[in-house]
């Protein structure tokens, strides 16, 4: 049930007291940025906040004006000097010689500090009630205002329509034009993140089905077949936690008591989980009694499509560090805002843990310009807060806009990209890798599982660049040609043309104008990531690490 509009009014307004007055207090020294009286005349563009896949063929009419657009996310704006003075305050926490060595802001100092003075929280809050809109929260690192209305209400307040678009079979809400906002508002208003519920994909891609029965791993449609099994030696390899531990090098940390243990790792998520599963998991791997701690950030979004993501991370998370807490986020998507970051933010402004994972993803295109400065500043906020922050880079190669799932014949379409929510230079992308194995497994692995752990790795595999397409250099190993194009072309190799392999690229989509296919911009290349093997391109490079992700 949805609370009646007058009571949703009421409540708006005792929020909207209960900020003024919380904002009175703060100590903010902070020059104000609004300096014109808000005119609903002059307005400004928000350009390139259209999603690429809004387009009139797609277009199915207007939506409902009473139709509820809940916890849309208002990006909030630094000055200049705001923002030069964080990356100096970033640097100097990581600097040993500095008095700022790891001198972590709670998200409260992190706001006054790095936030929108009093008075234009003030008058932009005082803007979104004038129309009418809910607002939920300033969040205490005054990165985004959470507010909420109805479509009628962003239609009178934001100058866009919101439609019905049909993509691929599904029906999906989502503004038909770039929004437009007083143009007084502008130096402290980014935009809006989002106007729709093109949601981001889960980073996974499901290749078996484990029998707890056999113990057995039955791959789904195996890339490389061979009689018999799914390796040249009719045996398939599962990787389990204690292969994990001995792969890389894990089990002398286990044995000193470097597990994980008085640590927390907070990880995001948009389903609800069967807390059995971990259970049964850790059971199963030999691992100690630990559950997760799964947190509400706001009406439980229940079991859904994404429970097989959030059972991988929150289960690995806790099979590297056995003993560290895991506490699981999980917010329900909206018409107009992805859970994945409504619980994103609970963590960084809670300061939930020093250790934050997401699994999720979208091309740098796909969120618009007030996307991709919406993650900027959050794990710029993170960052001064001592929080680490782990994403995938991703499993559709170096085409981050291609999302194809399954084994039809699929070859990218929409040119080099990559996942934006990893793309910032305030995150540590994690990429995948392969074993080299196929032709000697033995070498690595016994043919036996121990009984406990189900462990059956040796030691260290030599690793390969992950890439299950028709460019897999493996293919000129047995009997194909050593060229990638050549091999595409294979009638042999019928059924091996997908982007399905280790995320990655150069970050080139930051400012972008709708166009799929094109795009501007792009993070510079921040002055930490050198090293062998880092292209001199000037540009942000993903992943920062790889390990083997199947």
């Amino acid at each position: 049930m949805h609370p009646a509009p007058a009571a949703l009014a009421r409540v708006s307004v005792v929020l909207g007291l209960l900020i003024v007055a919380a904002l009175a207090t703060a100590q903010n020294n902070i020059q104000p940025l609004i300096v014109h009286p808000v005119d609903e005349t002059q307005l400004v563009t928000l350009k390139g906040n259209t999603h690429p896949l809004v387009r009139p063929q797609s277009d199915h009419g207007s939506a409902p004006p009473d139709l509820l657009m809940q916890r849309m996310l208002l990006v909030l704006k630094r000055s200049e000097e705001q923002e030069s003075a964080l990356r100096k305050l970033l640097d100097d926490q990581q600097d040993k010689a500095s008095s700022n060595y790891h001198k972590w802001l709670t998200p409260e100092q992190f706001g006054r500090q790095f936030g929108p003075a009093d008075q234009d929280i003030q008058t932009v809050t005082s803007w979104l009630q004038m129309h009418g809109f809910q607002i939920g929260q300033v969040t205490k690192g005054r990165t985004v205002i959470e507010f909420s209305g109805t479509a009628a209400q962003v239609q009178e307040a934001l100058h866009t329509s919101i439609h019905k678009f049909v993509v691929k079979g599904e029906e999906h809400w989502a503004n038909a034009s770039d929004p437009q906002i007083p143009s007084a508002l502008a130096p402290v208003v980014a935009g809006v993140h989002t106007l729709h519920n093109f949601y981001k994909k889960p980073m996974n891609h499901f290749v078996g089905m484990y029998s707890k029965a056999t113990k057995q791993l039955k791959r789904a449609q195996p890339q490389f077949t061979f009689p018999g099994g799914c390796d040249l030696d009719n045996n398939c390899y599962a990787l389990v936690p204690y292969d994990f531990a001995a792969i890389y090098n894990v089990l002398p940390l286990w044995n000193a008591g470097i597990d994980g243990i008085g640590e927390t790792i907070a990880i995001v998520g948009r389903t609800n989980i069967h807390i059995q599963d971990a259970r049964d998991f850790r059971s199963l791997f030999g691992l100690p009694a630990n559950d997760p701690e799964i947190i509400l950030n706001g009406p439980d979004p229940g079991i859904n499509g994404d429970e097989p993501e959030a059972d991988i991370d929150v289960q690995w998370s806790g099979a590297v560090a056995k003993n560290a807490k895991i506490k699981f986020v999980t917010s329900e998507s909206t018409e107009t805002t992805d859970g994945v970051d409504l619980s994103a933010v609970y963590i960084v402004d809670s300061n939930l843990a020093p250790v934050m994972s997401e699994s999720y993803g979208a091309c740098e295109l796909a969120f618009g310009t007030s996307g991709n400065q919406f993650y900027a500043a959050l794990w710029q906020q993170a960052a001064a807060q001592g929080i680490t922050v782990f994403i995938s880079s991703g499993d559709s190669g170096s085409a981050g806009c291609d999302r194809n799932r399954g084994f039809v014949p699929q070859p990218a379409q929409l040119g080099l990209a990559v996942n934006g929510i990893a793309s910032t230079p305030f995150n540590v992308a994690v990429g995948g890798t392969d074993f080299n194995d196929p032709f000697n497994p033995q070498t690595y692995w016994n043919t036996s599982n121990d009984p406990t752990t189900q462990a059956s790795a040796k030691g260290y595999i030599p690793e390969i660049t992950w890439d299950d397409s028709c460019t897999n250099f493996l293919f000129s190993q047995i009997g194909f040609s050593t060229n990638a194009e050549t091999n595409c072309n294979d009638p042999n190799l019928l059924g091996l043309v997908f982007t399905i392999g280790a995320g990655g690229g150069a970050s080139n989509c930051t400012t972008n104008s709708q166009q799929l296919g094109t795009c501007s911009g792009g993070y510079p290349k921040p002055s930490w990531q050198t090293g062998p093997g880092v292209p001199s391109d000037g540009k942000r490079d993903l992943p920062d690490v790889s390990l083997f992700c199947e």
